[in-house]
């Protein structure tokens, strides 16, 4: 259950190798989380990742956990509600791709919407269904604004993004009033963690870079959502309004623009 600060005592972060997912997890350690599970393929990275958050002060354990063997999704995350509450999921694994490469090789551009929609529909309605079971517990789904309208630079990693937050708004509405809380956040491009700050920046375009977050502020930004049990979260907060202005473009001037 929550403590009385209202932050989760225990998280499961889905793609325990996650930049944001990892950051999420930091925020809530100092918020009084206690216990951790990243899931995640077996890696150095996972167990370096584990090893740091317990260097915090929290009890950290790693389980196997594969996007794409959604056969075995139920057992291997059915076993982690067996050991005691979980208060909140985070479904942080994902994949961009290459757009120009995966346009020509399809199955390429399967595996992105197999590991971003299959996978994350599975995963989710298991964790969904156990949050339920339990009665109380947060799910947060990490989307993407590229899911908001196809772009030809990435339609096909944003359609994978578009089919979950679908999902995942489908979802919260049907677990309304059960005690579980699922929260969409939309983070508008990521610049990597540890990296100077205008190097990513060099294959961004001008007129999107005041758009661009980092995991640390998109943690912030869940953990604020949290808190006010928000539906849905834009990082940063500009996007809501850039966003709902170029949903309605035309597309004829829409294929022009710059974004």
């Amino acid at each position: 259950m929550k403590d009385a600060f209202g932050a989760p005592q225990s998280l499961l972060v889905l793609g325990g190798t996650s930049e944001i997912g990892l950051a999420t997890a930091r925020r809530l350690i100092a918020c009084r989380t206690r216990t951790v599970w990243l899931a995640g393929r077996p890696s150095p990275a996972l167990e370096s990742a584990a090893a740091e958050l317990r260097g915090r002060g929290a009890y950290v354990r790693t389980v196997d956990f594969d996007a794409l063997d959604t056969e075995s999704h139920e057992t291997v995350l059915g076993k982690i509600f067996t050991e005691g509450d979980i208060d909140m999921v985070l479904l942080a694994f994902g994949i961009p791709g290459d757009q120009e490469r995966d346009e020509e090789e399809p199955l390429a551009a399967v595996r992105v919407a197999q590991t971003n929609y299959t996978g994350a529909v599975s995963a989710g309605l298991v964790c969904a269904g156990a949050l339920q079971a339990q009665g109380h517990g947060s799910l947060v789904v990490l989307s993407s604004v590229a899911g908001e309208r196809a772009r030809r630079a990435d339609f096909i990693y944003g359609s994978s993004k578009a089919g979950l937050d679908a999902f995942a708004q489908g979802l919260g509405d049907a677990l309304h009033g059960t005690g579980v809380h699922v929260m969409v956040v939309r983070p508008g491009p990521v610049r990597p963690a540890g990296t100077a700050a205008e190097a990513p920046l060099a294959t961004i375009p001008f007129t999107r870079r005041p758009l661009v977050t980092t995991p640390d502020a998109v943690a912030a930004a869940i953990v604020t959502g949290l808190r006010r049990r928000s539906e849905t979260v834009w990082v940063p907060g500009a996007l809501r309004a850039v966003m709902s202005a170029l949903r309605h473009v035309p597309r004829p001037l829409f294929r022009r623009l710059p974004v």
